[in-house]
């Protein structure tokens, strides 16, 4: 028996699958929000990495807190101009110092080795967007609150303590009309994006269910140096519809309808056209933690985290590590456990407490016709202290870039 507090009960509520209504939505990656959570993320694993090899131990720090201001472009076909850059800030906190033994103080390249990140991530993801031109980004990352420091490194902790009081929520499986938004989108910003490079990486994609009839709308950015005018356009935006409708009625039975760019009028001449792929370059800001939750997914139907996953310090966060962690525990569940059809699991924190004895592991189960809860229980008890157990593997996972954050 586990001495962790940990309690599984079961949900009186439908499993999501049944309830008449269901919301998802996804902000892909050229998405202004989650562009600020990539870039946060990439500083937060290159730190770490800078931390691990100088030090040979990952200090305190977080870059949860990158905001980018829009800029302003003039798009036309077949290629327009950035006439105003966007502006990207990387806030946070970070150590910048540390002592060998032999007294010997040195200073580590924080504000470099955060501006290398940024601009590769911006390389890989919006390749359209010029560094430096395009786009201008800017650094102030302050030392961090002494007393969090003291909580980070603790001596001779084998577990590290709590930073905070706090919560993360998980749950598994995806339903359908998820797994579909998920999908969808990492489609047309991999293997279609490939094979049709006008469309941008600015896609977000708003799934809603009513009973068996599943509404898909996309919002996809075209880039315009690959639209030489209207009727190409028009083929782009009606190749996607059949894309994300193709892939849509291989996941599921119920009827599907696909709308793209639905603010398009055509006669006016008012279409979703972009010079770099991304509503960043023109009116659209971003935050960190605004748009998709730590499974890549905004899901109103569940219980959510307010939390900004990405940037956070992977060590002892816990708005990061509880969120992937318990992410994790209800993917276990559900792949271990016969009989389960909807888990959930929070898992709530303590400050300055270890974080692989949180103060309640509680667990919701929607289980199968005939399955008792208290047929499974202890096999989902196991499992969840098992994980939280091994919690310290997810932070080696997420430096590794082995964890999705958004």
């Amino acid at each position: 028996m586990s001495d962790r507090n940990i309690r599984i009960e079961s949900v009186d509520r439908r499993a999501v699958e049944d309830q008449e209504v269901e919301i998802v939505e996804r902000k892909g990656i050229g998405h202004p929000d989650s562009l600020c959570d990539g870039i946060a993320e990439s500083v937060s694993r290159a730190l770490s990495n800078l931390y691990l090899d100088r030090v040979g131990e990952v200090l305190h720090y977080n870059t949860d807190e990158t905001q980018l201001a829009a800029g302003n472009a003039a798009p036309a076909f077949g290629g327009g101009e950035v006439v105003e850059p966007i502006y990207i800030l990387l806030v946070g906190r970070a150590t910048r110092k540390y002592e060998t033994d032999d007294g010997t103080e040195h200073t580590l390249p924080v504000d470099s080795v955060a501006l290398s990140a940024a601009r590769d991530y911006l390389n890989e993801v919006v390749p359209e967007l010029e560094f430096g031109i395009d786009v201008v980004v800017d650094v102030r990352l302050g030392e961090g609150s002494g007393d969090l420091q003291t909580v980070f490194g603790e001596e001779g902790a084998a577990v590290p303590m709590a930073n905070d009081t706090s919560f993360g929520v998980g749950h598994a499986p995806l339903t359908e009309t998820e797994r579909i938004v998920l999908d969808a989108e990492e489609y047309l910003n991999g293997p279609y994006a490939e094979r049709n490079p006008e469309l941008g990486p600015d896609i977000k994609i708003m799934g809603k269910r009513e009973g068996d009839d599943i509404d898909l709308t996309v919002a996809a950015a075209m880039i315009d140096r690959h639209i030489p005018d209207m009727a190409a356009y028009r083929d782009a935006v009606a190749k996607v519809r059949e894309a994300v409708t193709d892939l849509a009625e291989d996941r599921t039975d119920r009827s599907v309808a696909v709308e793209v760019n639905t603010a398009d009028d055509y006669d006016e001449g008012a279409i979703y056209l972009t010079t770099t792929g991304t509503s960043a370059e023109q009116g659209d800001d971003g935050s960190v933690g605004r748009g998709n939750r730590a499974n890549g997914l905004i899901t109103p139907n569940r219980p959510m985290s307010m939390e900004a996953t990405s940037g956070k310090n992977p060590v002892n966060h816990i708005g990061k590590i509880y969120n992937l962690l318990s992410t994790r525990i209800a993917e276990a569940v559900v792949e271990e456990v016969p009989g389960i059809r909807d888990f959930r699991v929070r898992l709530l924190s303590q400050i300055g407490r270890p974080i692989d004895q949180p103060h309640v592991a509680d667990g919701f189960v929607v289980t199968e016709d005939g399955v008792a809860v208290a047929d499974i229980e202890a096999d989902v008890e196991a499992i969840v202290d098992r994980e939280l157990a091994d919690v310290t593997d997810v932070t080696r996972s997420v430096i590794d870039g082995d964890l999705r954050t958004f």
